[in-house]
C-alpha cells in the first residue's frame, strides 16, 4: 500500500502562484503514474495533470495548461503541481493519487480516476 501526503494548499489572490507536493511512501514500487485531480463543491472530481515516472511524460487538462506544472523529484518520492496564474474557478481541494498503469495505455489524455488506487487527503486552494 501507498501512503500519499499532500501539502502547500493555502489562499492566494487571482494571479498568486502555489506548489502543492505530495510525498509517497510505503510500496511505492510499480506506481508509474502520478496524478493531480481536484474538485470543487458541487462538482464532480476532475483530473488536472499526471506525470508518468519512468519517462517523465506530463499531460494536463485543458484548463490548466500553460498555467500548471507537474514535475517530480525520484530521490525524494514526491510529485509537485506548481500553480501559476492562479483564477478563481482553479478553487478546490487537490488531491494527488498513484497507479500502476504506464504511458501507453490513455496516451495524451488523462487517466480516469477509478484507475488510481492510492490516494491522499487533499490539500485546499482557495483563489480569492
Amino acid at each position: 500500500q501507498v501512503q500519499l501526503v499532500e501539502s502547500g494548499g493555502g489562499s492566494v489572490q487571482a494571479g498568486g502562484s502555489l506548489r502543492l507536493s505530495c510525498a509517497a511512501s510505503g510500496d511505492t514500487y510499480g506506481r508509474n503514474c502520478m496524478g493531480w485531480f481536484r474538485q470543487a463543491p458541487g462538482k464532480e472530481r476532475e483530473g488536472v495533470a499526471v506525470i508518468y515516472s519512468s519517462a517523465g511524460t506530463t499531460y494536463y487538462a485543458d484548463s490548466v495548461k500553460g498555467r500548471f506544472t507537474i514535475s517530480q523529484d525520484t530521490a525524494k518520492n514526491t510529485v509537485y503541481l506548481q500553480m501559476n496564474s492562479l483564477k478563481p474557478e482553479d478553487t478546490a481541494m487537490y488531491y494527488c493519487a498513484a497507479a500502476t498503469i504506464g504511458p501507453f495505455l490513455y496516451g495524451a489524455t488523462l487517466p480516469p480516476d477509478y484507475e488510481y488506487t492510492s490516494w491522499g487527503q487533499g490539500t485546499q486552494v482557495t483563489d480569492n
